[in-house]
């Protein structure tokens, strides 16, 4: 058994792309920085240490203001031409991050956790709801772009990848046949409709159900018939748990590249969809934002 084809099924790609299969920009850590600073801020609220109307509340609820005024750049240095000496829309797009997590956070230490006027209530439901949107579109993003910062893949792209993976595995047809015969299957399934490049969302959704157990099968069926093929060859059979961690390693990496491949067309729609709704709500906010700071220095 060829041993590389086992442990790197992708294809060969650019070096200024990064790979569909790899989820390397979960942002994990700062998750769970930001929950921690919500945590804290909510169980000191009653301490008094910030107020709204002066001192450092009152500038954090001018900074956090600011950050969430400031989201409104990315989309203008992306779609206006005479910004685009502004510096790279990547940028723009960790900076737009960035100030959607950080300026919610500062607003909510600016009321101390603590509901006010209506007005204010109204302000607050709408930045907690376009910092929840944000956080569920960066999702739909990754899942069709080549990594956070990345450029926007397409459907061909991911199954060029496929083909090229599935090539790949041919290697193994000595050895397990029935395991490259069902990946074969897989691939052309995958193909989707040439002329509308799309899979629809039906073949989406069962995807999304059954990965898990397509998965379990094709490791089940690559572990029979390697132990198969031990029985006829001592040396595979004094290599049987090398080899049968690299089939596992190609079959977890090969049904990622499919996962992305079967959701792509879903996630692209859920993507133009979220589009439409989370602008309204953004602008909704920006409208509360300003009548709340003009109710509380004028009245």
């Amino acid at each position: 058994m060829n041993e590389t084809v086992l442990e790197r099924p992708a294809t060969s790609r650019p070096a200024d792309t990064r790979p569909l299969n790899r989820r390397t920009d979960t942002p994990i850590r700062g998750y769970i920085l930001l929950a921690l600073a919500i945590a804290a801020g909510y169980l000191l609220r009653d301490v008094s240490f910030i107020t709204p109307e002066s001192g450092l509340g009152y500038w954090l609820g001018i900074i956090g203001g600011s950050m969430m005024l400031a989201l409104l750049l990315y989309p203008l240095r992306k779609r206006l031409r005479f910004l685009h000496f502004m510096g790279p829309t990547r940028h723009w797009f960790r900076m737009h991050m960035a100030f959607g997590l950080v300026g919610p956070l500062l607003i909510l230490y600016h009321c101390n956790f603590q509901l006010g006027s209506f007005n204010s209530k109204v302000a607050l439901y709408c930045m907690l709801l376009v910092a929840g949107s944000g956080i569920v579109g960066r999702h739909f993003y990754a899942r069709i772009h080549r990594g956070l910062y990345g450029r926007k893949t397409s459907l061909r792209d991911l199954q060029q990848e496929l083909t090229a993976s599935n090539e790949k595995s041919h290697g193994l047809a000595t050895l397990m046949p029935e395991l490259v015969a069902r990946l074969d299957n897989m691939a052309e399934e995958l193909q989707g409709c040439q002329v509308t490049q799309t899979l629809g969302i039906r073949r989406s959704l069962r995807w999304t159900f059954t990965h898990h157990v397509t998965h379990l099968s094709l490791w089940l069926t690559a572990r029979r018939e390697l132990k198969h093929a031990a029985l006829n060859s001592l040396v595979i059979q004094g290599d049987y748990s090398r080899l049968m961690r690299s089939a596992s390693k190609f079959i977890r990496d090969y049904m990622a590249l499919v996962g992305r491949v079967a959701q792509f067309s879903f996630y692209e729609r859920l993507f133009a969809l979220w589009h439409v709704l989370h602008l309204p709500i953004f602008l909704l906010m920006v409208l509360s934002a300003l009548f709340h700071v003009l109710a509380v220095h004028m009245y």
